[in-house]
Parts: C-alpha cells; sequence; structure tokens
C-alpha cells in the first residue's frame, strides 16, 4: 500500500480500515470503520475529498477520483466491483457497482441501488433508489423494494470479515 500526503492534506484511515497491498490513497480520502479498498485501486483525493463510508469495499483494480469542487462520496454498505471507475459522484448506502462499471461526476446512485457490470452512469445522471441500472448509457430498467438490501448487504459483510482475514497471519508474503 502507497499513501501519500498532497497540498498538506493526508489520507485518514480508522484503525479498522483495511487497504491492500498496491493499493494507493492520495490526498483528502477518508476510510471509515472496516472499510476496504482492494489490491491496486487507486483513491486519488487531489482535487477533492474522497469519503468512503463504514463497511463499503472497493475491489481490485478501480480508480476513484473527486474532480474539482467535485467530492466523491461513497456511502456505507456498498460494494464496488473490480476495475471500475468512479470519478466526482455520490453513491448512497447499500448499493451495488458491477465490474467495470463507470459513474461520473455529479451522478447520484440512490440508496439500494445495482448498477450492472459494464455499465455507464453519465454525468448528472441521478438515479431514484432501489433501482436497476444496466446499460450504455445506464438506465433504470426496474424498480426493486427494500426486500433487495438484505442480498446487497452480503457482499458487503463478507469484504469486511475478508479485510479481517487479509490483516490477519492467514495472509502472508511468500516470495
Amino acid at each position: 500500500m502507497s499513501i501519500y500526503r498532497f497540498n498538506e492534506k493526508s489520507p485518514q484511515l480508522d484503525s479498522t480500515a483495511y487497504v491492500a497491498p498496491g493499493a494507493t490513497l492520495i490526498g483528502d480520502v477518508t476510510l471509515a470503520a472496516n472499510a476496504s479498498v482492494w489490491f491496486n485501486c487507486v483513491l486519488r483525493g487531489d482535487c477533492d475529498s474522497i469519503i468512503v463510508g463504514e463497511n463499503s469495499n472497493i475491489q481490485d483494480l478501480t480508480m476513484c477520483h473527486a474532480d474539482y469542487d467535485v467530492p466523491l462520496i461513497i456511502g456505507k454498505g456498498v460494494t464496488i466491483g473490480h476495475n471500475c471507475v468512479i470519478h466526482g459522484c455520490r453513491i448512497e448506502d447499500d448499493c451495488l457497482i458491477g465490474m467495470g462499471a463507470v459513474v461520473m461526476n455529479h451522478a447520484v446512485i440512490g440508496r439500494g441501488s445495482i448498477v450492472a457490470a459494464g455499465s455507464v452512469v453519465l454525468e448528472k445522471t441521478v438515479i431514484p433508489p432501489f433501482s436497476l441500472v444496466t446499460g450504455v448509457p445506464g438506465k433504470v430498467k426496474t424498480q426493486m423494494d427494500e426486500s433487495v438490501l438484505e442480498v446487497l448487504q452480503m457482499p458487503a459483510e463478507n469484504y469486511a470479515q475478508r479485510a479481517v482475514d487479509y490483516s490477519s497471519d492467514k495472509f502472508e508474503k511468500i516470495g
């Protein structure tokens, strides 16, 4: 893991947050309790702040960047899949962003929503809570109800436990 101060701002990590080897945090980045950032992610808080909520996970190879005067806010219990681009947007609590998805500046992903793998949520798009979004550009395909929360919370809980395992002697560099 690499952690850099930029413009007199340094990443702030809760003592229970996990950052995997190869991940890079730059500048105004905050990780809440049990948040995890996985292998080879970049969180670049050089233009504005990046806030990652409690029990949220950002999986391998994802790029997170705040733009000028456009913070990146990730709520609680959010799962961001592998190889995403998350840029200057707000992702509310209990969302799932599928692998390879892109969420652009000023977009808002409402609570309990799913952005399908490979989808692109364009700039200034507002997704209502409990929506399933697919496609390029991303469009709401269906509305879900709160019963989806049980399913959406499972990956966040699994990654929180995985972070505990990776912080223990179960994870050991051998070469």
